[in-house]
């Protein structure tokens, strides 16, 4: 028995005598000195005896001639790419290096052999291959779309060569890879050929009592097929003669494939199946009038023949996105059985049948999908019948537009480009993405900053006390992964709002008091928040003194019962308003100066009592550093004094009122239907105030509005006030 790694005399033979059919093939490419360059390499590579047989046991030197002979027969590959496959081999297994091919042959072998190579690692990876992820990366990697035609090249060698193999597993496997990966890669680039051959094959190896049962009852039915297709035939043939058309006609058999897909797809035996072939019309047209021949040979025939308007396919006049170009018709033949016509000329012919077609329609326009654009260019390429040289124009880096990274069981996921591990960890779950502290790269420790690139192999690792914050926001590039941080933020602070709210119960608890919902909304307000998870977010990080919230709860609680007491009916002029005149500072000579121009000092305008330019007023420092500033009478002044008079500064105006100071007015007065059309009318007319709220409530006889104005000083305040009172003298 010989040793795995020798070629057999027979197969040394094999090996030249197809290394002259494949150098005579393409002899007009081929440079001067190449022939022996090759020849003395291949020779080198079967005295080396380093190249092993791969798994079924095929001699992959005389493998790789044989997908060679493919590569030139069926696609129109020349020099470069078939140099590349025949010394491929020879760098994967150290008999020669890449440096070496690309000094011996050139800059284009060499960018060929690297895209097998980088195939080759990604294959090492052992991804899932059933995914469309997988076939964009694998176009990713190919760079040079030469390396994708030699690997369906390679693809149909291999399911012709694995016939009658015994390893049934690694069979299925290579069948599933031809089905899913390259049969679909073959059809896109107008390859149908070896397309369907690829189909038929993988469904020979998958479901092989299905192959075989349609290929028995397709044999058993050829002579009724055959005689019923030259009964239709006849009648049509007669009338497109006489019609004065060049044309032949042919009777095609549908793949077993797609008959078995049919058969699957409709749920039916193979009696149920009625198109079971196809009638073909190919005309010799000239290119000009090529769309009119068709239309009239299609006017003929359903002029004897009824049609299926619904099983009308026009690719005439709008081809296939892979360059296709035919029209389809179903017409009711002899017996009531439908038949497929398809109409076409001898150059749409060559294309359906060779992939060589005559336009992209895609060509020069920017495409969407940047690997259906590249496959376009490429086709172009074919279709106009070039040597194949200009390829190195057509390569693409899909990473413009996203990076196809691996985990570490060889899942492979997509993601945008500049994608950082964080995004990939959000991708595969919320749960692992919340706790990422970093991540492995290719056995390289990372952040989780770190930006992904395709062919990468990602480990995330995670801690159970990480938390998401907002900076990640910053950090992610996916939306997907933006909106699972926004989600994880949002339950955090539900998480911590609760805790506040339980914190602030308690306290309540403690001092026995009750909790007055409304009372409560009506303090979160006057503490300036807009929202309630605001003001427990303030109590859980501390900001918030829980005694200083229960002491403002009763100042609130005490005004809102006391501001409408239950009374009997009485003239507003009865009505005074509270003006305490107490001490406003504590004694000091530093006085703040509150200008518009004021820096250094972080200041604001109480939401309590809304002091305008004008008022006297009192600084009261915060918790936070800030100052507030309070009018002298703000309700809320006493008890600042009392409990904090060592943070009472003294404050005073300087410069000149805006319009940006906000107060509310409170009006008094004996209730009238008109009295809001009169304050607002008076309101109106006034320059520099504006109302920008008005709430008026009427009880016993007598009502009560609060105003919220924008006014610049207190001198335009009081005179708003002569005018209004003026309303009831």
């Amino acid at each position: 028995m010989e040793q795995n790694n020798i070629s057999t005399e027979k197969e040394r033979n094999e090996i030249l005598s197809l290394f002259e059919t494949v150098y005579s093939a393409i002899e007009d490419s081929f440079k001067p000195g190449d022939k022996e360059k090759l020849s003395l390499h291949i020779n080198a590579a079967l005295e080396s005896n380093l190249i092993p047989r791969d798994i079924f046991g095929l001699n992959p030197i005389l493998f790789s001639l044989e997908t060679a002979q493919i590569a030139i027969k069926e696609i129109g590959l020349k020099r470069d790419a078939v140099i590349a496959i025949l010394t491929f081999n020879s760098v994967i297994n150290e008999f020669s290096t890449i440096e070496n091919i690309q000094k011996t042959f050139g800059e284009g072998v060499f960018t060929i052999v690297k895209g097998l190579l980088r195939l080759h690692e990604l294959y090492k990876k052992t991804p899932v291959v059933e995914s469309e992820n997988f076939r964009n990366l694998l176009i990713s990697f190919a760079e040079d779309m030469r390396v994708i035609l030699l690997m369906i090249a390679d693809r149909v060698n291999m399911m012709r060569q694995i016939r009658d193999t015994n390893k049934e597993e690694e069979r299925r496997r290579v069948a599933e890879e031809a089905n899913y990966l390259y049969a679909p890669l073959a059809h896109k680039l107008g390859l149908y050929k070896l397309k369907s051959e690829l189909e038929d094959l993988s469904l020979k190896y998958l479901e092989h009592d299905a192959y075989y049962m349609i290929k028995e009852n397709l044999n058993a039915t050829k002579k009724t097929r055959d005689a019923y297709i030259s009964n239709f035939i006849a009648p049509i043939k007669e009338k497109l003669e006489n019609a004065g058309l060049k044309f032949q006609i042919k009777g095609r058999t549908k793949s077993i494939h797609s008959i078995w897909q049919k058969m699957k797809k409709q749920k039916c035996g193979f009696s149920g199946i009625y198109d079971l072939f196809a009638i073909r019309i190919i005309i010799d047209s000239p290119e000009q009038q090529e769309k009119m021949q068709c239309w009239q040979a299609y006017s003929i025939i359903t002029d004897m023949y009824q049609p299926n308007p619904k099983r009308l396919r026009d690719w005439l006049s709008v081809p296939k996105s892979n360059g296709y170009e035919s029209l389809h018709i179903t017409v009711l033949g002899p017996e009531n059985k439908w038949v497929e016509v398809q109409i076409r000329t001898e150059r749409m012919d060559e294309i359906a049948e060779h992939g060589l077609a005559a336009h992209w329609r895609y060509k020069g326009v920017k495409s969407e999908n940047g690997i259906d654009e590249w496959l376009g260019n490429i086709r172009a390429a074919l279709e106009h019948n070039d040597d194949l040289q200009l390829m190195d124009q057509f390569k693409l880096d899909l990473y413009e537009d996203e990076v196809y990274v691996f985990s570490p069981k060889g899942d492979l996921y997509k993601l945008a480009k500049g994608a950082t591990v964080l995004d990939f960890a959000f991708h595969i779950h919320s749960g692992v993405g919340c706790k990422c502290v970093g991540a492995k790269i290719n056995d390289r420790n990372v952040s989780i900053k770190e930006v992904l690139h395709s062919g990468d192999q990602v480990e995330i690792i995670t801690q159970n006390n990480q938390k998401p914050n907002r900076d990640w926001l910053k950090i992610v590039k996916t939306s997907r992964a933006k909106s699972k941080i926004r989600l994880a933020l949002k339950e955090t602070q539900a998480k911590t709002g609760l805790y506040a709210k339980e914190m602030l119960e308690r306290r309540f608890k403690n001092r026995k008091i009750d909790i007055d919902e409304s009372v409560m909304s009506h303090l979160v307000k006057r503490l300036g928040f807009k929202e309630m998870s605001d003001f427990f977010k303030q109590i859980a990080d501390e900001k918030l003194d829980l005694n200083e919230v229960v002491d403002k709860y009763l100042e609130v609680r005490d005004y809102d019962m006391n501001a409408n007491p239950t009374q009997p009916a009485r003239s507003a002029e009865e009505f005074n308003f509270d003006n305490p005149n107490e001490e406003k500072t504590k004694e000091s000579d530093d006085i703040l100066v509150i200008d518009k121009n004021l820096k250094g000092i972080d200041f604001s305008l109480a939401k309590c009592c809304h002091p305008i330019y004008g008022d006297d007023v009192f600084g009261f420092v915060t918790v936070n550093g800030g100052i507030k500033i309070h009018r002298c009478d703000c309700p809320n002044s006493a008890e600042l004094r009392r409990r904090f008079g060592y943070r009472i500064v003294r404050a005073r105006w300087s410069g000149k009122g805006t319009s940006q100071y906000s107060t509310i007015m409170r009006i008094v007065g004996n209730d009238d239907i008109a009295i809001i059309n009169n304050i607002t009318s008076i309101i109106s007319k006034e320059d520099k105030i504006t109302l920008r709220s008005i709430n008026i409530e009427s009880h016993d006889g007598l009502f009560t509005g609060n105003l919220t104005i924008l006014l610049q000083d207190t001198i335009k305040l009081d005179s708003l006030i002569k005018k209004i009172k003026k309303i009831w003298q």
